[in-house]
């Protein structure tokens, strides 16, 4: 089909048409987890764009904002069918200004960018921050610290806090969503009455996922790690990494990661000051 670029218009896009790009990704082997666009829908029901042919969906994205504080480019995806005719090019550009009209001046953007396009997203303005590489663990039994436990609703609030230190900034329409998401597993690891790390695990299309991981240290994010295992028991478990904190290349080596592909934290504007050397797993690629 002919597309006259300049008659394409982005708008906002529902809730279904979500589900059909998470399809989209799914049939491309991005294994999205089972029930992410619930969650992703509560974050930012506004964060989301696309392209359509009168009322048929060829393109869209995910422009999320937390609090106008940061936003983050996540899920972009073109029909294939549709792919190589610039409406990606429109339509990312397009993203990118709504974006950051709906942020303070000045703030940050962030996004994970695959190898063969973090060319084009930097001359966009991101720029590279750090590496991110997925590993595939095979789950099974371990024996892990009783200080690992679930984090219940009594949780919320230091969890919060915990989790914004390491993301670097407040989510918390996110995280009431994912610390509860059904077909997954979230856990904390308290001394002294004291959170130092918390993971969630969840059902994706295929395995399972791992994300965020963050941890105090490597004993602590190796704790977790078993724990996230042992649910995942049986089945392939996957971890995002930032490469640049070499406890969490040493973490992959000790349980037999292996390689699966990699892509890269890319910033518009100041990257935030996060403990890097904390961070064992990033959250996800869609929303940060």
């Amino acid at each position: 089909m002919k597309i006259n670029l300049s008659e394409i218009t982005i708008q906002k896009i529902t809730k279904p048409d979500l589900i059909t790009l998470i399809g989209w990704a799914s049939e491309e082997g991005w294994n999205p987890g089972k029930h992410d666009v619930d969650v992703f829908w509560h974050t930012d029901p506004d964060g989301f764009y696309g392209v359509k042919v009168g009322d048929k969906l060829i393109a869209g994205g995910a422009i999320i904002s937390y609090g106008r504080d940061f936003g983050f480019m996540g899920i972009f995806i073109v029909h294939n069918q549709y792919r190589s005719k610039g409406i990606g090019n429109k339509l990312w550009q397009e993203r990118k200004n709504i974006l950051i009209g709906k942020l303070k001046e000045n703030a940050a953007i962030g996004m994970d960018g695959i190898l063969a396009m973090q060319p084009y997203y930097h001359n966009g303005g991101f720029n590279i921050a750090f590496r991110d590489e997925r590993y595939e663990f095979y789950g099974k039994g371990y024996t892990y610290s009783d200080k690992v436990s679930m984090i219940v609703s009594e949780d919320f609030h230091d969890i919060l806090k915990y989790d914004s230190l390491h993301f670097g900034f407040q989510r918390t329409q996110f995280l009431n969503q994912w610390l509860i998401m059904p077909d997954s597993k979230a856990i904390k690891y308290k001394d002294n009455n004291e959170i130092v790390g918390y993971a969630v695990i969840r059902r994706a299309e295929k395995g399972y996922k791992i994300g965020p991981l963050f941890a105090q240290n490597d004993k602590i994010a190796g704790e977790l790690l078993k724990c996230c295992l042992s649910y995942g028991s049986e089945d392939s478990v996957f971890l995002d990494i930032p490469t640049i904190n070499e406890n969490a290349m040493n973490l992959v080596r000790n349980y037999d990661g292996k390689y699966i592909f990699e892509c890269a934290r890319m910033y518009h504007g100041q990257a935030p000051n996060i403990p890097i050397n904390h961070i064992y797993g990033i959250t996800s690629f869609e929303l940060g």
